[in-house]
């Protein structure tokens, strides 16, 4: 692997010399591309691993904003955002860009499973051969510092994928993604990165949404909204809907290339992702068992801090599930106000993608996984029985790790059910709030006085509600078994590193993007100053700003409490 020592790339030319398009030049090229045009038209794909295609450039775009961490790790002088070439490559325009980077892009196919349950007609066609990136356009492919990144534009336009629909990204959703993906890396989850942020005001979009302050749970309206591109990053974006439909093809040998095509596809994102624990000179049939248990191992992590910060996925699709067991695509994503285990804030999602639900969907997501190998050991019934006890032993992996988590998040040793469940009840009784409650409670506080902050009314007040929180407190009190002020300082240190002072709230979205649709992009860059110090005691100004409840007049708000689309 070639290995970038240059610091400060500073031109396109520089970073041209570390590209390496492992992707389009291992796997297979839809052989169809050629009588297709610029394949910007919806059509079924029948058989390859992508699809070759231009992204479709923003007019006269302008800079939003850059991940300064994200350039920082790439080695990302930031005087590339003054080059020409380079600003027009991250909005779509790869006309003029340096040998031996490509003028166009890729497109993946996928398929669709919800809740584990194949779906074929979301196509157009009705045969699941049209159901892909719509949208997203993967433009690079380089190695920097040792490691390998994928680059992929969203809302670059057009591709065989989009369904009939615009291939544009609005501002609205593009800020979310932005400030969305480097604030989780900062949390300390896995997930896709943030590149840049571009957007247009030569170029509008229809979108439906609701009309100011509704609380209607469907769109009302037309609105027209500024395109926006967003370049996201990732070690790859395979995802296990794309296994899946390779898992199908060669499961009904749908032609004559489904098998090669599947087992490619495989070992390429054993390549990618998992290349440092798999050994490139096993068997198939070993590679294949130790990526299923290492995905699980990957993804059951995943979702345990998914909750541990009250994040909600919202749609949890096998096709918005990633391979390599990261976050990605985040659309109709939330992060929990007020504590609700049936928090969903996608009206389209119902309640089996909800926040205490997430593990089920996980589950049913691997289940689709280990699904798409199995036509590659399907000859071999040990290694077939091997993958069965491995995805059945999904159930018992998710809870300890859930149960660890719950454990480190309340500064125990070890998991107390009896603890856990009256706190999970007390929480729901007195609505409170999920982040501050628990950053409050890093303070190791002895009595109900000490978290008021954390309540969104008075019902903790009441005297009943009162005792049996005090009650709590004494016997958790109890369980830490702090025998000094030291233990109890280090300990709340401790806590705070697993509970998050700062929390992207959709509410605080909204003052972002609704500024940037005025020009005014100064709450974005602020808000990734913010958000990429999450568990910091930031200054008073910050913390009196962003360090709230949501407000009452906010509850129940469409596009604030609720969205239906993040177009």
């Amino acid at each position: 692997m070639e290995i970038n020592m240059n610091k400060n790339i500073k031109t396109l030319e520089e970073l041209s010399s570390f590209v390496n398009y492992s992707f389009i030049e291992e796997l297979n090229s839809d052989p169809d591309t050629n009588n297709n045009g610029e394949n910007k038209h919806p059509r079924e794909v029948f058989s390859g691993h992508y699809v070759p295609v231009k992204p479709t450039s923003i007019k006269e775009p302008i800079y939003i904003a850059h991940s300064k961490n994200f350039f920082e790790e790439l080695d990302f002088d930031e005087s590339l955002l003054k080059e020409e070439n380079f600003v027009k490559m991250f909005s779509g325009d790869l006309c003029n860009i340096p040998k031996p980077m490509r003028n166009q892009g890729w497109a993946t196919g996928y398929a669709l499973s919800i809740y584990g349950r194949e779906y074929y007609m979301q196509c157009p066609f009705q045969t699941g051969n049209g159901y892909g990136d719509g949208r997203a356009i993967s433009v690079l492919e380089a190695v920097l510092n040792g490691k390998r990144w994928e680059f992929q534009l969203k809302g670059a336009g057009r591709t065989p994928y989009c369904r009939g629909a615009d291939g544009r990204a609005v501002l609205r959703s593009s800020v979310r993604e932005f400030l969305a993906q480097e604030h989780m890396h900062k949390l300390g989850i896995p997930t896709s990165r943030s590149l840049t942020l571009f957007t247009s005001k030569k170029e509008q979009v229809s979108r439906p949404w609701f009309k100011d302050y509704s609380h209607s749970r469907d769109p009302e309206v037309m609105i027209e909204e500024d395109v926006a591109i967003t370049t996201r990053v990732a070690p790859s974006f395979i995802r296990v809907g794309q296994l899946e439909l390779f898992g199908r093809r060669a499961r009904k040998h749908e032609h004559s290339k489904a098998y090669e095509e599947l087992e490619k596809i495989v070992l390429h994102l054993i390549n990618r992702e998992y290349n440092q624990t798999i050994n490139q000179n096993l068997k198939l049939e070993e590679k294949v068992l130790l990526l299923a248990k290492q995905f699980q191992d990957r993804l059951t992590s995943l979702v345990a801090n998914w909750i541990r910060v009250g994040y909600c996925q919202g749609n949890f699709n096998s096709d918005n599930c990633a391979a390599g067991g990261f976050t990605l695509d985040y659309g109709p994503f939330g992060f929990i106000d007020m504590f609700d285990p049936n928090y969903q804030p996608w009206t389209g999602g119902g309640m089996h993608f909800s926040f205490f639900n997430q593990p089920q969907a996980a589950q049913k997501n691997f289940k689709s996984f280990c699904s798409a190998l199995k036509p590659l050991i399907i000859s071999d019934l040990d290694s077939i029985k091997k993958l069965e006890e491995i995805e059945n032993d999904f159930p018992k992996a998710i809870q300890e790790k859930i149960e660890n988590m719950w454990a480190s998040k309340l500064g125990l040793n070890k998991f107390d059910p009896k603890l856990y469940n009256e706190l999970i009840n007390l929480m729901i009784e007195s609505e409170v709030d999920y982040t501050i409650f628990f950053r409050e409670l890093s303070n190791i506080p002895n009595n109900i006085e000490e978290l008021k902050e954390s309540f969104y009314n008075t019902t903790f007040e009441n005297e009943n509600i009162k005792r049996k929180w005090n009650n709590w407190l004494e016997e958790w009190n109890n369980k830490l078994n702090l025998n000094s002020k030291e233990d109890i300082e280090n300990l709340s240190k401790q806590m705070k590193l697993i509970n998050p002072k700062y929390i992207l709230r959709e509410w605080i979205l909204v003052r972002a993007y609704k500024k940037a649709e005025e020009g005014d992009y100064s709450l974005v860059n602020e808000l990734q100053e913010i958000m990429t110090n999450p568990y910091a005691e930031q200054t008073k100004e910050i913390e009196k700003k962003y360090y709230n409840k949501k407000p009452s007049d906010f509850f129940g708000i469409a596009g604030i409490s609720h969205i239906s689309c993040s177009s």
